[in-house]
């Protein structure tokens, strides 16, 4: 039998056997290297049309079918600010105990008659919002339905549940406090935002433990209420059937209070970093931050390509220089924030101590290189098919539609938002980048902090200026 193996030049050779080539041989002709093909056009993930009903009670409903699997993903978000102190303590145990009992059913029944529509339920909470997220299957939505409307109304929080996830979260706390990556986030939230409520992210080991079942329970009946509050359904549904599915579950969720939305926090100026000392520490972390753009904003797809080009994805300017040519660190990256009433841009990175000052250096250089060496447009077409692409990836299936949807109406967007998106995207210019660049992205306009080892890396980050503290 005659066997062909290709030559140098990627044609087959009659007669000879094949060989294996390596990744270079296979790259290469006597030509030279092979040329990379053009991208493909993108394709466009159609999105459906979303119906929308606000409910006798003030619950605000948006249901879209989206076929594939026969599944229904479900968002209810919640608005759940509040001042008081120990606030964010009583939420945590809230949503850690709100799926262990009601009047009706125990963890145990909770759990199998979910388990029996093939759905589940889980409930966050952060300083915003407390949201309770799931999946069941789509004719099983009733039924998921059924046990979310007993969890909102009849919840009892029963002592011994709110006892052990107290004890729980007490140790994860404790843990979790001792984690350099927390350290750097309260200080960052700090700087940025001082005491406003915000920045409680996550309470202190003994806020949790004063704790009682009485309060997570009074907090529940004061905030856990549907006036205000959205639930997001996106899957293999009907519509109005499932619209009329949640009136009917859900008619006994009612309340005259509004859930509380968080006020704006104060405006991000620009300052020294600050060094937060962490004795001991063979790492540092970095984390800058300063204004940025809300989706609302006609310039913000421009904002979004040049904070990709800085740091918003593996292949921006600050990966290239602290990582691949530096090697100071595992990764860098920067990304827009949402917060309420605006939003702001973060830059998070981990590096040895002995480098913090080199690597500081390099970021703030990369800061200036990008409003002083506009991004080519080489970098801005990079940068937008990741843009367009990694949209479309993240809403090609039903929980990643379901979660967009909902952050999106909890910011006064919607789905006609989203279908615009890569349009926007695509009519941006590189000049569009540079000016949004030069306005957001110089060096004095960012604060933030250093956290490391300060009789470490004090001398070399001060030398460098615009740093106070310790």
């Amino acid at each position: 039998m005659t066997t062909t193996a290709p030559d140098t030049t990627g044609h087959a050779v009659p007669g000879e056997n094949p060989a294996h080539r390596t990744a270079e041989e296979i790259g290469r002709t006597d030509a030279g290297p092979r040329s990379l093909p053009p991208l493909g056009l993108t394709r466009a993930v159609p999105l459906p049309d979303v119906e929308e009903r606000t409910l006798d009670s003030g619950l605000r409903v948006l249901a879209a079918h989206r076929p594939g699997v026969p599944m229904v993903e479900l968002r209810l978000r919640v608005p759940f600010a509040d001042d008081a102190p120990e606030h964010a303590a009583v939420s945590e145990l809230l949503s850690s105990t709100l799926l262990t009992g009601t009047a009706s059913r125990d963890r145990v029944g909770i759990d199998d008659e979910l388990a029996a529509v093939g759905a589940s339920l889980g409930v966050s909470v952060d300083p915003e919002r407390l949201q309770i997220g799931g999946s069941g299957l789509a004719d099983g939505l009733p039924d998921l339905l059924a046990v979310l409307a007993d969890v909102l109304t009849t919840a009892t929080h029963p002592d011994a549940e709110v006892a052990r996830e107290r004890d729980r979260l007490v140790e994860r706390i404790s843990v979790a406090r001792a984690q350099p990556r927390t350290i750097a986030r309260e200080a960052l939230q700090r700087k940025r935002f001082g005491d406003h409520p915000i920045t409680r992210e996550m309470p202190t080991g003994e806020e949790v433990a004063a704790v009682t079942a009485g309060q997570v329970r009074a907090l529940q009946a004061a905030s856990l209420v549907p006036r205000g509050s959205i639930l997001t359904l996106v899957g293999d549904i009907d519509t109005a059937a499932a619209i009329g599915q949640v009136e009917k579950a859900l008619g006994g969720w009612t309340s005259d209070a509004v859930a509380r939305e968080l006020s704006p926090p104060p405006a991000l100026p620009a300052a020294d970093l600050q060094l937060v000392h962490r004795p001991g520490s063979v790492q540092s972390q970095l984390r800058l931050s300063a204004p940025a753009l809300r989706r609302h904003d006609p310039r913000y797809a421009a904002f979004q390509l040049a904070n990709l080009v800085f740091g918003g994805y593996f292949s921006s300017r600050l990966m290239e220089n602290i990582r691949e040519d530096k090697g100071y660190t595992y990764g860098a990256h920067s990304g827009i924030e949402f917060i309420p009433g605006g939003a702001v841009l973060g830059l998070e990175t981990d590096v040895a101590s002995d480098v913090t000052a080199a690597a500081l250096l390099e970021t703030r250089y990369e800061l200036g290189r990008l409003t002083a060496v506009p991004p080519t447009e080489a970098e801005v077409e990079a940068a937008r098919s990741y843009a367009v692409g990694s949209l479309l990836i993240s809403l090609d299936n039903q929980g990643g539609l379901a979660s967009t949807l909902s952050a999106l109406a909890s910011d006064g967007l919607g789905i006609e938002w989203l279908r615009g998106h890569p349009a926007r995207l695509e009519a941006v210019t590189p000049d569009q980048v540079a000016e949004v660049a030069l306005e957001f992205f110089a060096p004095t306009a960012f604060t933030g902090v250093v956290v490391g080892d300060a009789d470490v890396i004090g001398p070399g980050v001060r030398a460098l200026g615009g740093i106070t503290g310790p």
